[in-house]
């Protein structure tokens, strides 16, 4: 073998292999996207009311959202406020632990609020919060 004029045999060991490296990079990549847990989101922003007592609800997965125009929205998707409780009913069959989350906005009224309440206490998920900001 020939050595390049001006390099030493030390030059060529002292070279590091990146490759186990990375390896252990995209293996904790790989785990961190697997165990991650992702937010479900009602589907539009609304406008919450301020509350000074407000408490952060930890297991929320039916999250319900209520417009300044009374629509309801679930999943991302505009529903009637009929189809209020079977949604209710599947979505906590997914997981019964879950409780209901209801982000209706300032303008919105008191009556979709409580429709939509009834509809998630008809379903059987007695856990109901209201989203509010904190000031």
């Amino acid at each position: 073998m020939r050595r390049l004029a001006g390099r030493s045999s030390e030059e060529d060991e002292a070279a590091i292999d990146l490759t186990p490296m990375l390896d252990v990079v995209f293996i904790m990549l790989i785990f961190f996207i697997v165990t991650a847990t992702f937010v479900k989101e009602a589907g539009i922003d609304v406008n919450r009311p301020d509350a000074a007592t407000a408490v952060k609800q930890e297991k929320a997965n039916i999250l319900i959202a209520i417009d300044a125009d009374n629509r309801v929205w679930i999943d991302r998707r505009q529903i009637d406020i009929r189809a209020v409780r079977p949604n209710i009913e599947r979505l906590h069959a997914e997981n019964p632990q879950g409780s209901v989350v209801i982000q209706a906005d300032k303008a919105s009224t008191t009556e979709t609020l409580i429709k939509v309440m009834d509809a998630s206490r008809s379903a059987g998920v007695y856990n109901v919060a209201i989203a509010a900001q904190e000031p």
